[in-house]
């Protein structure tokens, strides 16, 4: 098998790794079924704030319980403060604000609105690149085509993850500051880099199976040159003894 094709075959496996890393974290909250049971980016102690429950954990669609239970609505790009109520009594001070209904600060509500969107835009140029992976197997063209919408996918999630963190890892040291126990969820962060990581890994194979495709032309443009070569001198040498041979023939004869 070429290089080019086998190295191809190989990025799309990590493409698919990554797909369905990021579709474990975007389905969190979701179902109860494992490991999208255990998936969230944050969980907090929100007892004592106004219509917010015990325990609350952040997860793409929805704000849920412990465990990913009594969760709220899926929502498209939730506030962060759909956890409590409007105005609500007993939220750290950073993260209340006039946004999402009298829910959220100014800073939190575009953080994680902005994030929440570069994860789906990141989905489609991966989903894009995964359907058409199958042409970088093809030759040079196809390798370059799928590295190219690999490589604005993988802008997209970079930005998706980062914003993802900052928003996260702010909001826990909010919810610490004002003496409250938060964690960042192990699985939604985990799923989120890791997606990022083999997305990244794919990218760097699609580009170094482009160059091998090329490399691999080149070697069978060689291959044929020197075939062609080769025959064009064995036919010339051939001939060049049939005429020398003649030649003593006829001299032969009139001698």
């Amino acid at each position: 098998m070429a290089a080019g094709r086998l190295v191809s075959l190989l990025a799309t496996l990590f493409l698919s790794v990554s797909l369905l890393l990021l579709w474990f974290t975007l389905l969190s909250g979701i179902t109860s079924t494992s490991p999208l049971r255990q998936t969230y980016f944050l969980r907090a102690d929100t007892s004592g704030i106004t219509g917010a429950r015990g325990i609350s954990q952040w997860t793409y669609f929805r704000i849920c319980g412990i465990d990913n239970t009594d969760c709220g609505p899926a929502r498209p790009g939730l506030p962060l403060g759909d956890a409590w109520a409007t105005d609500a009594d007993n939220v750290p001070r950073e993260l209340i604000g006039s946004y999402g209904g009298g829910t959220t600060s100014y800073q939190y509500w575009y953080l994680w609105r902005f994030g929440w969107v570069f994860y789906l835009i990141a989905l489609f140029f991966m989903t894009c690149a995964f359907l058409g992976s199958w042409l970088a197997c093809l030759g040079r063209l196809g390798a370059g085509l799928i590295a190219t919408v690999s490589s604005v996918g993988l802008l997209f999630l970079s930005v998706a993850v980062a914003l993802m963190t900052a928003t996260f890892v702010k909001t826990r040291n909010a919810f610490i500051a004002d003496g409250r126990n938060a964690d960042l969820g192990a699985y939604g962060f985990g799923f989120s880099w890791g997606s990022w990581a083999a997305m990244f890994i794919a990218t760097v194979l699609y580009c170094v199976a482009r160059r091998g495709h090329a490399s691999d032309g080149v070697g069978r443009t060689n291959k044929r040159w020197s075939g062609s070569t080769f025959g064009r001198r064995k036919s010339s040498g051939t001939a060049g003894s049939r005429r020398s041979w003649d030649g003593r023939r006829v001299k032969d004869e009139y001698a």
